[in-house]
């Protein structure tokens, strides 16, 4: 399996899965892709769909990186995915499994059912692929005798995953920068209240894209990231997504009987990183029917895939939600949709995000390319905060089922794209005690609050403050680093 960029780099060159695995950004400024997907014959997929969800994804995971000791992989995949890591399933009959599908009713139909992807350490879906990054990352540095200090960025969820995946990891420090202030309390009460020494919270005068632009400008100066060892787990982190992969596959067995039948999957898209992993497993062969991104008010991805413009907005131009994970602005994992929109034409692709530094977007419309976005399957929607209210309320008065407010929108979107006949599963993203005030206005009632989780928001909090400054935090990063 060999990786090249978006952009062009590595064409030519060979980049193994182990090459790009503890670096974010190609050298170029693109994101690494597979030379060619793998495709998955449908024998495999009959003998898969038995598999428990480890060894499904040791199986998938080899596809795409054949560097790394078959035995070694499977015993990292059954390390990280464990009942006792994934300890937190709500309905005890299901407490043996990592994802457990939870079927609502069906509707116009189509059964309608939630992905549980949130019953890892942090109760949200990025611990699917945080814990086995932790794990590949541990086993890397030790294998080279090196050490990482790993930059993220985060609206909510991914800063928290990262840490608890990365706490106490021989050789790895993790700086997180998030936007000061706009998180929910319980997220902020997650990550600020780590002490481990290894842990650095920082938190940025800003909205989540000032702090993602931070990370970008950090991994685009070559120099201080060489001296630095400057690594992400930011979703531009190829590994990140192809672990997100497997969910979707465990998901399509978990909603059929059959390998010739057909699914869609809805998806609460912020940086399109979740819903990519939908794309690639579409392009592997998984018979998926619609990938459904749904977006907040923050609806740049809605308006793409309506309009065919790509109008990244300006931090002032960025609402501050109740879904505040999906207050994203510029998608990160997006330009690896439009490489392949494009034809994998790097040229191409380098031109189109020229446009968006320099003129705030770009139009497919009006070149014609919009049109084969149906070839891929995409289909989208807008969901407000009354609609996350009403969804929320809904869900829990019709199925006894509480939601938070990103799988709210989920939901609320999926519902405009249902066809008769074909499952439906909303890819369910967090648990509601991280999104208690909009819990307690839609239902006036506190959410569900598992018991390892009590008293978190009194716990005491370690973070720094840092203006919207890139220089201010390499500045952090070299002072806390010794390097």
């Amino acid at each position: 399996m060999n990786y090249i960029s978006t952009r062009g780099a590595g064409i030519g060159e060979r980049h193994t899965f182990s090459d790009i695995l503890l670096g974010g950004l190609a050298k170029d400024g693109g994101l690494y892709l597979p030379g060619d997907y793998p495709q998955v014959s449908a024998d495999e997929l009959a003998r898969w769909r038995a598999l428990p969800y480890a060894d499904l994804a040791f199986e998938i995971l080899r596809k795409f990186s054949d560097d790394i000791p078959a035995e070694e992989l499977r015993e990292l995949t059954r390390r990280t995915y464990t009942a006792q890591v994934y300890c937190h399933v709500r309905d005890e009959e299901n407490a043996a499994q990592i994802t457990p599908l939870k079927t609502l009713g069906v509707e116009d139909g189509a059964s309608l059912s939630l992905l549980e992807l949130s019953n890892g350490p942090t109760l949200a879906f990025k611990d699917m692929a945080m814990q086995l990054l932790g794990n590949l990352f541990e086993y890397t540095l030790a294998k080279h005798g090196e050490t990482l200090n790993i930059l993220g960025a985060t609206s909510g969820d991914t800063g928290s995953a990262a840490e608890y995946a990365m706490r106490g990891k021989k050789g790895i420090r993790v700086f997180m920068l998030s936007p000061h202030k706009k998180m929910s309390a319980f997220q902020t009460a997650q990550m600020y209240s780590l002490q481990d020494p290894n842990i650095f919270n920082v938190a940025i005068d800003g909205v989540f894209d000032d702090c993602q632009d931070i990370v970008k400008a950090v991994s685009n100066d070559h120099a201080f990231k060489a001296q630095q060892k400057i690594g992400t787990v930011n979703s531009i982190n190829w590994a990140r997504v192809v672990a997100q992969v497997v969910y979707y596959f465990k998901g399509y067995f978990a909603a059929t009987k059959r390998n010739d039948e057909r699914v869609s999957f809805t998806v609460p898209s912020g940086n399109f990183g979740n819903v990519c992993a939908g794309h690639i497993a579409r392009m592997m062969g998984l018979p998926i029917e619609k990938l459904v991104v749904a977006t907040n008010e923050n609806d740049v991805l809605d308006e793409f895939f309506r309009t065919g413009i790509y109008r990244v907005r300006k931090s002032s131009e960025t609402y501050h939600t109740s879904s505040p994970s999906m207050d994203i602005s510029k998608a990160s994992n997006f330009e690896r949709f439009v490489f392949d929109l494009l034809g994998r034409d790097p040229k191409r692709v380098l031109q189109l995000f020229r446009d968006v530094e320099e003129k705030g977007g770009f139009d497919l419309q009006a070149s014609g390319d919009f049109a084969r976005v149906q070839e891929f399957g995409f289909v989208s929607g807008r969901s407000s905060h009354d609609d996350r209210v009403e969804t929320i309320r809904d869900v829990f008065q019709r199925y006894d089922t509480m939601i938070d407010t990103h799988t709210a929108d989920g939901v609320k979107v999926a519902r405009e794209h249902l066809q008769a006949g074909i499952p439906m599963i909303v890819l369910e993203t967090a648990q509601p005690i991280k999104f208690g005030e909009t819990i307690r206005e839609a239902l006036e009632r506190e959410p569900e609050r598992p018991a390892a989780f009590s008293g978190l928001e009194d716990l005491p909090q370690r973070f720094e403050v840092l203006p919207n400054d890139a220089q201010r935090v390499k500045d952090f990063v070299a002072a806390h680093t010794g390097a």
